[in-house]
């Protein structure tokens, strides 16, 4: 029972240890931060860094002196051996231990440091973006959740008065006031408007699922999001990004490729320095204990050696291999300079896109401020008597249209802006 007692206690204290991942509250920029920390692409992107610092040390590492250690036991099986004059010298069984210290050099490896210094560059620049990218998209997706909250819940709004109206007209046709077919439209009408909020709940969910894949949780992880960002407000932001001048050295993609230029002439100077001389030197240092008498040991037990070797014929191979990376740095140079001069085409396009964007979300936001403004309207009208079934079935039309654009023509300003603000920001 004691035991039982001391259980149930530690079960209760590391309870909230367990479950307070089981509901997140966010703001956005809360969002960010913790999808920085938990989603896996950016661990793996901080992994790949350390990675990269690995393989570094290995390359240097080779160039550094190296040690080994080593035992033998030998047993000659009471062998003996003869001499001329018929003297005999019985070949003792052994012990040896060996311990061997060693160190080469060569341009090649030298080359091969600078090399990994610029793979951590690169992988560094690699997470940097993956951070960049994996925010805009945390933006995009949370700012998706609240503007399909939002016309979700106006379309709740629009449906209880749909269905109000439906019950109106019931109690009509029971009465007499109207007739059976008007009560069958209006219930088709509301059944159309149900299914319309039923979808943009399910694109909620979706969007959630969405979130949570980029925050790294799991999917019994409730978020309760509390930022409101109003596309609305966003005309400021949009005004100053399009103001922002383009610095190409600040890209992410522009900094890759030109470590890649880089990279390109290192692997050409190590491809040279194939005809380069290695140099090396070795100590070694041997112990023998005889385990039985007679024999003679002519061991020594220190020994030092320096090599120098220089490579003389390969039959066109080192050639071949300088001229494979003459021709990829022409490669990696005309990649860098063609990205390059079209970074300022992209740019203006990113600029045409989200202004024309921002000019179709204006239109769509009044469309849908006026469609939902005429829905009132009529279904007023309608209690009244003054508005017919096809009047109150075309304002309904046109509230589910508009939404459906608006949702879209948000999605698509948000994106811009995130796409134009990655491309101008991502360096710095």
């Amino acid at each position: 029972m004691k035991k039982i007692f001391i259980t149930l206690l530690c079960a209760i204290g590391l309870s909230p240890l367990f479950a307070q991942d089981s509901t997140l509250v966010l703001s956005l920029t809360e969002a960010q931060d913790y999808a920085v920390r938990q989603n896996r692409s950016m661990q793996n992107a901080s992994l790949e860094v350390q990675k990269a610092h690995a393989q570094r040390w290995q390359t240097i590492a080779a160039m550094l002196p190296q040690a080994d250690a080593s035992g033998q036991y030998i047993n000659m099986c009471n062998y003996e051996m003869n001499f001329l004059g018929g003297q005999k010298i019985n070949m003792p069984n052994y012990v040896t231990a060996n311990v061997t210290a060693s160190i080469g050099l060569n341009g090649q490896a030298i080359v091969g440091v600078l090399l990994q210094n610029i793979a951590i560059e690169m992988q560094d620049i690699t997470r940097q973006q993956t951070e960049t990218d994996l925010r805009g998209n945390v933006m995009t997706t949370y700012m998706s959740v609240k503007i399909m909250e939002s016309v979700t819940s106006l379309l709740d709004s629009t449906l209880a008065n749909m269905f109000t109206l439906a019950e109106q007209t019931r109690r009509m046709v029971e009465v007499g006031a109207a007739e059976q077919t008007q009560y069958d439209q209006m219930l088709v009408r509301v059944n159309a408007m149900r299914n319309n909020v039923n979808q943009n709940k399910r694109s909620v969910d979706l969007a959630y699922n969405t979130l949570r894949v980029l925050l790294g949780v799991s999917a019994e992880t409730e978020l309760v999001l509390t930022s409101d960002p109003n596309p609305e407000a966003m005309s400021d932001d949009i005004l100053n990004l399009l103001a922002e001048p383009f610095v190409k050295e600040n890209n992410y993609n522009y900094q890759l490729l030109q470590k890649n230029v880089e990279l390109a002439k290192k692997n050409k100077a190590m491809a040279g320095w194939a005809y380069g001389p290695t140099i090396g030197a070795t100590y070694q240092y041997q112990k023998r204990w005889d385990l039985s008498e007679g024999g003679f040991n002519m061991t020594p037990p220190n020994m030092v050696a320096v090599s120098l070797s220089l490579p003389l014929w390969s039959s066109g191979k080192r050639a071949a291999g300088i001229t494979e990376k003459k021709i990829a740095l022409m490669e990696a140079q005309n990649t860098f300079e063609e990205t390059s001069a079209n970074l300022g085409i992209q740019h203006r396009q990113l600029c045409n896109n989200l202004e024309n964007s921002y000019a179709i979300f204006v239109n769509e936001n009044e469309n849908l401020k006026v469609t939902n403004r005429v829905m009132k309207n009529v279904m007023n009208k309608y209690t009244w008597g003054s508005a017919s079934l096809l009047e109150l079935t075309n304002a309904g039309n046109d509230v589910i249209s508009a939404q459906s654009t608006y949702v879209q023509a948000t999605m698509t300003l948000i994106q811009n802006f995130v796409e134009l603000e990655k491309f101008l920001h991502n360096g710095k």
